[in-house]
């Protein structure tokens, strides 16, 4: 579990947007201030058998709620399928205080930002504060159509002409390779499906876009089904203790059994909750979260290994 605050939010407002998409508005029953965030923020939501992860898609500014999107994902685990059923207005749900690994750099510079179905949640809160600052950006939003396209009237609403729409079933696709072309020099952030952004990332890696440059969110854990994870060793830097992380077990288990005690929600490498500093290692970075700059120091225990000997930060 999250060692972050835990609240428990009554359901102002709950709406679909789209047949599939349902959106909840969230308050404190007591406090008229929630916790700060900024765009790119998730909140941890505790369903029926475990926790999920739901990016905050409304104004940051606006501290009296939070706005969540929850897609029904008929082959998931089946924490979408009981918030659907089960939040209604005046209901309660319990939810963590944000966590951000998906922010806005704040350079000032040009802003591309790619959205695919439901990840338009963080890339529109990115939006709306880069209109607020008045910054140099512009949105793709790709989806089949527009009736199931979440929450494109708000995100229409903040972003004027800067919004170009791809819907696949009009046959309008987006081509990343000429995307990338056109955001030379340009921030690029993308949230969304797989699919979505491993055509970006192999696209980048073609062309020879600035790798830290690009940010994603995947909201997803990523998939290798040929990864067969060895066997490898840890230094702890404080003490010099050493552990052993066999093959079959995760390096966030050996900690915790060693009472090294890690905050945990998802552990499939997607929340972040469990994140970790390193020292020096040959480190298999198997989460959905970190970006390149961060992943040169950081590493989340859940999911990803090691090659040989790992010195951590703890």
């Amino acid at each position: 579990m999250s060692d972050r605050l835990i609240m428990k939010l009554r359901v102002v407002g709950a709406r679909l947007t789209t047949p599939d998409v349902l959106m909840l508005d969230l308050q404190h029953p007591k406090r008229p201030a929630l916790p700060a965030w900024t765009a790119g923020a998730h909140v941890d939501v505790m369903v029926a058998g475990g926790v999920r992860q739901y990016s905050l898609w409304g104004d940051p500014e606006d501290r009296g709620r939070y706005r969540i999107a929850v897609k029904r994902e008929a082959g998931g685990r089946g924490g979408s399928k009981w918030i659907h059923d089960h939040a209604r207005e005046g209901s309660e749900l319990h939810v963590s205080a944000p966590r951000n690994h998906f922010g806005l750099d704040g350079k000032g510079g040009r802003y591309v930002l790619v959205a695919g179905g439901i990840g338009v949640t963080p890339i529109l809160a990115m939006a709306r504060v880069l209109a607020a600052g008045e910054a140099d950006f512009t949105v793709h939003y790709c989806a089949r159509n527009a009736a199931q396209a979440p929450l494109l009237d708000e995100l229409r609403a903040v972003c004027g002409d800067r919004l170009t729409t791809w819907f696949s079933q009009e046959g309008r696709r987006l081509d990343v390779h000429t995307l990338l072309a056109r955001a030379a020099g340009a921030e690029l952030y993308a949230c969304g499906p797989n699919s979505l952004t491993a055509a970006l990332e192999t696209a980048i890696a073609a062309q020879g876009f600035p790798a830290d440059l690009y940010h994603r969110e995947h909201f997803a854990a990523l998939s290798d089904a040929d990864f067969v994870p060895d066997s490898f060793e840890v230094v702890i830097t404080s003490s010099g203790r050493k552990l052993h992380v066999p093959a079959d077990r995760s390096l966030l288990e050996v900690l915790r059994d060693n009472h090294f005690v890690r905050g945990s929600s998802c552990e499939i490498g997607v929340c972040g909750s469990c994140e970790c500093g390193y020292v020096s290692g040959d480190v298999i970075h198997r989460d959905a979260v970190l970006g390149v700059k961060a992943r040169a120091s950081r590493l989340m225990p859940c999911v990803s290994r090691a090659r040989g000997s790992l010195t951590l930060d703890l």
